[in-house]
């Protein structure tokens, strides 16, 4: 994975539309090694705001932050005491908030300038396994496996808002801040809620119904979810799971837009599988490694996936009309849909966390080390030789 995806000419688009081609050829531009201890893994990946700074939490009970554009170490905040997962930049490039690990299971706000801690967020009594800032306030939502979804707000220690749901859920906020999406893993459960009427009950339940697994064994195998994101246009619903299938639901209405999976004469992609060796199906569906691989696309279009192996595969969810294959599948809970492009990514595996950058055409992917992919512009096309015109391409 070493060496860089930089074009040698002196004449690059400043800004580029992303197409199947233009992903198919990411490649690593700069790899981190070292910055983790030996034989452990980074556990999330969050970019701030601006797209410009990187954070990352691991198994060594560290986290990293890193300069995007430049491809620089900034600084390690250890966390030995408490653990650390889901770093989470809150919005200044400054401070993030992270989950414990250890010791109990308070939520922490951290400055990374001086590595002090500024508060403790005291509630949940098991495992924090979902985090996310709101897009527009100091408010953020947790969920943990207490069977609990809390909402938050920075200037407080105390709880704003209590949710008391059933299995473990995953939380998600809409663009606009004014919704949040909360996934059960009882009854396959998708619900919507109103902010402003957090403790109300919720404007939607949906269920994720599968009749693809349903053919395939009796009774259906249903897959963990450990993952909810909203797409950036608001409309679209990516659920995550610990298996080799993933979902996209209408965020309007609930229905099952597409399910997203390899062939099936493919290597299997699910982190469950890290529960056994060598990556076998375990027998009852596991959370595994997952929660951290899937990844929207700024553009709403593409998500982005790791997977057991290593590798990175990345679906075309949202093409337009003139682009869309003639034998794609129309939306519904059987249109199955596989990857345009996938990249070989950590010899090894898993690819454990990915994340795209908010304002680049830039991906991070980590597993035992981290990477920072950009497009090869020249194998996508879009510049020439030296001197020729530059040409982008959609």
């Amino acid at each position: 994975m070493e060496g860089s995806a930089a074009a040698s000419t002196s004449r690059l688009p400043s800004s580029i539309v992303l197409s199947p081609r233009i992903l198919s050829s990411f490649k690593p531009s700069k790899v981190f090694k070292g910055h983790n201890a030996k034989d452990t893994s980074y556990t999330s990946l969050d970019f701030d705001d601006s797209g410009g700074y990187l954070v990352t939490s691991a198994e060594d009970e560290t986290m990293q932050l890193f300069d995007a554009r430049t491809g620089q170490h900034v600084t390690s905040v250890p966390s030995k005491k408490y653990g650390t997962h889901l770093a989470r930049f809150t919005h200044t490039k400054s401070t993030m908030i992270h989950a414990s690990t250890k010791e109990n299971d308070d939520i922490r706000y951290c400055k990374l300038d001086d590595k002090s801690y500024i508060r403790y967020f005291k509630g949940h009594t098991k495992r924090v396994v979902s985090m996310q800032m709101s897009p527009m306030d100091d408010t953020f939502l947790s969920g943990a496996t207490d069977d609990t979804v809390r909402m938050w707000d920075l200037r407080t220690p105390s709880a704003q808002g209590l949710l008391n749901v059933a299995g473990h859920p995953c939380v998600a906020y809409d663009p606009s801040g004014a919704v949040f999406a909360v996934v059960l893993n009882l009854r396959s459960t998708v619900m919507l809620y109103d902010v402003k009427n957090f403790d109300k009950q919720p404007f939607l339940t949906t269920h994720i119904e599968d009749p693809v697994l349903s053919v395939r064994t009796f009774p259906a195998r249903i897959p963990v979810y450990t993952s909810v994101s909203f797409s950036n246009d608001g409309k679209w619903l990516l659920v995550g799971t610990s298996g080799d299938v993933h979902y996209v639901l209408d965020s309007f209405d609930g229905t099952v837009m597409a399910r997203l999976e390899l062939p099936l004469e493919s290597i299997a992609t699910g982190l469950e599988r890290a529960v056994t060796k060598p990556y076998d199906r375990p027998m009852e569906p596991a959370a595994g490694l997952s929660s951290e691989e899937l990844s929207w696309s700024p553009d709403a279009r593409y998500i982005v996936a790791g997977a057991i192996d290593g590798r990175i595969h990345i679906w075309d969810f949202a093409p337009p009309p003139s682009e869309a294959p003639a034998d794609r599948p129309p939306p519904g809970s059987t249109c199955t849909l596989h990857p345009v492009a996938s990249l070989d990514g950590h010899a090894g595996g898993p690819a454990r966390a990915v994340a795209f950058n908010p304002r680049a055409a830039m991906l991070a992917s980590a597993g035992r080390e981290l990477a920072l992919w950009l497009p090869d512009f020249k194998e996508a096309g879009l510049v020439k030789d030296e001197g020729a015109d530059v040409t982008p391409q959609t």
